[in-house]
């Protein structure tokens, strides 16, 4: 008997990671998450680079996940939930494409699953989803001292203010999913 990978990697972005992050980290299933930027032309880009909006980088959350606990589509119907899929390269006053709600698949099965849950969201929001679909490209993770950002700046205004509301719908929406 073959021992498969119990885990596997999902790749969004929805605006800054601060945000996801923090929500994703007490989801239950999530072995790992890790903020970073994807999807754009600039080798190994810095937060500073990256906020000037000249590389065309995403802010992401790269999403080491056990599917046996927390299911790809689960990912991103939380996704979809705590961020608004509808305002291109914008999240609140966050507005650039470093800011665009993206998704970036690892595996057709991943893209497919998207894909369907995409449109099964199209019916849940009032304008149209503008939520990129892309492939995988080369991960750079971001600063140290952006990772688990929240956890270490809870007052700080964009987390009081932006990130925290964030956490507890998370928490309020899915509280089967909360760690």
């Amino acid at each position: 008997m073959s021992q498969q990978s119990a885990t596997e990697v999902a790749i969004l972005g929805g605006g800054c990671f601060w945000c996801l992050e923090a929500v994703y980290l007490e989801a239950r299933g999530i072995l790992r998450v890790e903020s970073g930027y994807m999807g754009g032309t600039t080798p190994a880009p810095t937060y500073e680079q990256v906020c000037a909006g000249t590389t065309g980088h995403a802010e992401v959350v790269r999403l080491e996940f056990d599917p046996s606990v927390i299911s790809y589509r689960d990912i991103l119907e939380i996704f979809f939930t705590i961020h608004d899929p509808t305002t291109l390269n914008r999240q609140g006053n966050d507005v650039g494409t470093q800011y665009r709600s993206v998704i970036f698949f690892t595996s057709p099965e991943q893209e497919a699953t998207a894909r369907k849950v995409m449109a099964e969201m199209a019916a849940v929001w009032d304008a149209p989803i503008v939520t990129q679909v892309l492939p995988a490209e080369q991960w750079f993770k971001a600063e140290d001292y952006h990772q688990n950002y929240f956890a270490q700046h809870p007052l700080q205004g964009y987390c009081a203010f932006v990130v925290a509301p964030k956490v507890a719908k998370f928490r309020k929406t899915f509280t089967d999913r909360v760690k």
